[in-house]
């Protein structure tokens, strides 16, 4: 932490991360980011990058603050950019608008940045510092952070079960297994992921809408992992109107297969084979060149058991339900092969918090949080 840093500063940042929250889920593959100048311990300039390839935080902030920026004190989430990209570089507005300093949330990531803006703008003579906050500012790009360092989207694995740990009846019977206020929850985060996915064993027993419908924002791009394309040509993410993209990722190169799901309007995406399964470190790669940041799996046992197994899963969140079900439902995770409890997977719970009658908790893989 640089010694310039006050403890007002604190205040500004904290309304910064807030307006920095409003871009969530809009601003992909762009980070979300907000932005606050101050001046004389009041507040002249506010902004937050709305949506990739427009304003970013910054310029958002200057323009609303005008000639009040000069001499003024900046706080932003994430360093400025000093790299052209779809906009200039935030550092030369910066330097043109002559802020006296600027305390950043974190250090971008990116390697175009990566400690470089601040630099600059520390070489031009303003005050620059990082890591105000940071740990609040990080979670607000997940996906961004992800992809930057590992070249992978930031997965999420959600699911709902029963207080035994069930997430379908004996008989495959799901519909619901949480409440509406958990399942209004779901459709919100949907709305803030790039992308939702699911097997197409999930497909065929739910046939899924996979849009968001209790909330307000926009449909995810759908993902069904498919290795023999079993998917129904009448499933429904095949004949809505929602006006959201569909892929199927197969082993099926035969593009005459791939014809009738093209017909759909639905994109094939041949992947590369592991264990006579997709390859889902490969899939991914494969949709992060295709600019999805954000995944949140919604699959079953099977497809979430794989996931766990290879270590590409991020998060978890679960919704749990005040029921009982029976040792005889479905569980959330396929067989894991795992004979002692010191085998099991480790988990470190953030969060924990009541969604209407349910419990939701998320939680982060252990090995991810002794690194952060």
């Amino acid at each position: 932490m640089n010694k310039t840093i006050e403890p007002f500063d604190a205040k500004y940042m904290r309304l910064a991360i807030t307006l920095a929250k409003r871009g969530v889920g809009k601003t992909s593959p762009n980070p979300a980011v907000g932005c606050v100048i101050v001046k004389n311990n009041k507040i002249v300039g506010k902004g937050w990058h709305k949506k990739a390839g427009t304003a970013h935080a910054e310029i958002n902030a200057l323009a609303m603050a005008g000639e009040a920026a000069k001499g003024a004190d900046l706080y932003v989430t994430l360093e400025p950019c000093c790299h052209h990209g779809a906009t200039p570089p935030c550092t030369d507005a910066l330097i043109a608008a002559g802020v006296r300093r600027v305390m950043a949330g974190m250090v971008d990531p990116n390697p175009l940045v990566a400690g470089k803006g601040l630099q600059i703008l520390q070489k031009a003579g303003i005050h620059a510092a990082n890591g105000l906050l940071e740990a609040d500012c990080r979670k607000l790009n997940p996906g961004f952070i992800k992809f930057v360092t590992k070249g992978l989207p930031y997965l999420t694995y959600k699911t709902a079960m029963s207080l035994d740990g069930v997430i379908a009846a004996a008989t495959g019977h799901s519909h619901w297994v949480t409440g509406d206020c958990a399942r209004k929850e779901v459709h919100r985060l949907r709305a803030i992921y790039d992308a939702v996915m699911v097997g197409v064993n999930t497909l065929l027993a739910d046939n899924p809408k996979l849009t968001v419908r209790h909330v307000r924002g926009r449909n995810p791009l759908r993902i069904v992992l498919d290795s023999s394309l079993r998917t129904p040509l009448d499933a429904v993410l095949l004949n809505d109107d929602a006006g959201a993209e569909t892929i199927i990722a197969t082993l099926v190169a035969d593009q005459q297969q791939h014809q009738p799901y093209m017909a759909k309007g639905a994109k094939v995406l041949v992947c590369a084979e592991k264990d006579g399964q997709i390859d889902p470190h490969d899939l991914l790669i494969k949709l992060a060149d295709a600019g999805v940041r954000t995944i949140l799996l919604e699959g079953g046992g099977c497809l979430a058991g794989s996931l766990l197994k290879t270590g590409l899963i991020d998060e978890f969140i679960f919704f749990c339900a005040p029921k009982i079900v029976g040792a005889d439902g479905y569980k959330p995770f396929a067989a894991l092969g795992i004979e002692k409890m010191d085998q099991a997977f480790h988990l470190k719970i953030v969060e924990q918090r009541m969604v209407g009658q349910d419990l939701m908790i998320k939680a982060l893989p252990e090995a991810v949080c002794l690194q952060a």
